[in-house]
């Protein structure tokens, strides 16, 4: 049966969904029983108090996550999303923190990523509930507070509460992620550098879109560099020279860390046009050597293929304390291969002269067979929604709640072909895609009860 927009629905779910929008939930300093900061334990408050009215019961584990729940049995089907988000960041044309409807789209940090794949969870499992179907099973919405900086809201939540026996988390693509490649996070510091000061990028997940770079006005030229940046992929920059000093402003475009190449990383394209204009100094030729801006970790001896994807890395936070500066490196590896692999490929270059790299941690890849009882009842719910035969479950470079939740696979909530500009400036969200979304997890809800 074909998909028909209830918009008296859609609009109720939009009205949830400011609910949560309205708060910055970016995790802050931790106090007593707020292990993430306010802004997590607030969003997640007005998540179970909405939950509370939808007529679930709900609990609150200690601020590190919280459910809805309705059912009976020792199953679980869990679908498991997150409040926090990523730094709204600049560059907005709306508010970040208030639902703006623009055509037939609405803006806002976190509307797609995760937000809106929480409220269409909700509303999913709202009409479960009151189509009165006999439940053998529970059906719990599980949401985190911590998905964008570690997960440990997850590893609390398994060391504390039953585990989900079959689910899915609606953070990633339609019609599936049934993989999802290893994640190497490395920091690269200098030794010795002529530069004054750089900082760049505003967390180490996304590509570094803006930085500011200070260098003496005697180690190189002004009007070389100049040449050199606008050869660069920069979209734009300025500099200026006053008191012997000239800083450089280069301005880049965000995107995910798992895509890079979307991207245009303003730290590396400054590291470049430095090299080029002249500039001897040991922090640029080790960046430049090791990192650059091709993505593919070929400098660090981690340029790597599958018949699922290659390996990207991506420098997001640059700074500068007490004269070091140090480089966030997260790298996305492929799903054939183990983390001892990727650290017997990085490990002949974790030391030069002129800089140094080290392995901060290394996380296993996820894969389930396309073919799997699971990645094919999702595959099938959305197929009776959207009509869409073609499109296939993927492996992405992305990293969800399916890496701490057995059980789980990612599923929506982005469409295949959008981009709603997840963690980059003007987070959107199709209307009619968030009565899709929900109508999809309905059925998918459904299918997992007979599994």
């Amino acid at each position: 049966m074909a998909y028909v927009e209830n918009e008296a629905l859609t609009e109720e779910m939009l009205q949830s969904l400011q609910r949560l929008v309205q708060y910055n939930s970016v995790e802050g300093e931790p106090s007593e029983g707020k292990p993430f900061g306010e802004g997590p334990a607030a969003v997640l408050k007005e998540a179970l108090e909405m939950a509370e009215e939808m007529g679930f019961r709900t609990k609150n584990v200690d601020n590190y996550c919280g459910y809805a729940e309705i059912g009976q049995g020792k199953d679980i089907i869990g679908l498991v999303g997150h409040l926090d988000i990523v730094p709204a960041g600049t560059g907005w044309d709306t508010d970040p923190f208030t639902v703006t409807r623009k055509g037939d789209k609405v803006y806002g940090r976190g509307v797609s990523d995760d937000k809106g794949g929480v409220v269409a969870s909700l509303y999913a499992m709202k009409r479960v509930l009151e189509s009165g179907i006999p439940l053998n099973k529970r059906i719990r919405v599980l949401m985190g507070c911590n998905e964008e900086s570690g997960s440990r809201c997850m590893a609390y939540y398994n060391q504390h509460e039953e585990p989900i026996t079959v689910g899915f988390t609606p953070d990633g693509d339609f019609p599936g992620i049934h993989g999802e490649k290893g994640m190497m996070g490395m920091l690269a510091r200098s030794k010795s550098t002529k530069i004054v000061d750089i900082h760049g990028g505003f967390v180490s997940n996304a590509v570094c879109n803006e930085c500011t770079t200070v260098v003496k006005s005697e180690d190189v030229d002004l009007e070389a560099l100049a040449h050199a940046l606008k050869e660069t992929a920069l979209p734009d920059f300025s500099l200026t020279e006053e008191n012997g000093l000239i800083t450089i402003f280069a301005k880049g475009v965000s995107a995910h860390a798992s895509l890079p190449t979307q991207g245009v990383n303003a730290c590396g394209c400054t590291m470049e046009a430095l090299k080029k204009a002249g500039m001897e100094d040991d922090f640029v030729d080790f960046y430049v050597e090791r990192i650059g801006t091709s993505c593919d970790g070929r400098g660090c001896g981690l340029k790597a293929e599958d018949a699922y994807g290659a390996l990207t890395m991506n420098n997001g936070i640059t700074k500068m304390e007490d004269g070091v500066i140090t480089c966030t490196l997260d790298c996305r590896y492929p799903v054939t291969l183990s983390p001892d692999q990727m650290v017997g490929k990085v490990k002949p270059y974790l030391d030069d002269p002129r800089g140094s790299l080290e392995v901060m941690k290394v996380v296993e890849p996820l894969f389930y067979a396309p073919d799997s009882p699971l990645v094919q009842n999702l595959l099938s719910a959305y197929q009776e929604v959207t009509g869409d035969m073609e499109s296939k479950p993927q492996v992405i470079g992305g990293g969800t709640y399916a890496k701490s939740i057995p059980g789980i696979i990612a599923f929506g909530c982005e469409f295949p072909g959008g981009d709603n500009h997840i963690h980059d400036a003007n987070e959107c969200l199709v209307v009619k895609e968030l009565g899709l979304q929900q109508e999809i997890y309905y059925r998918a809800i459904l299918k997992l009860l007979d599994m």
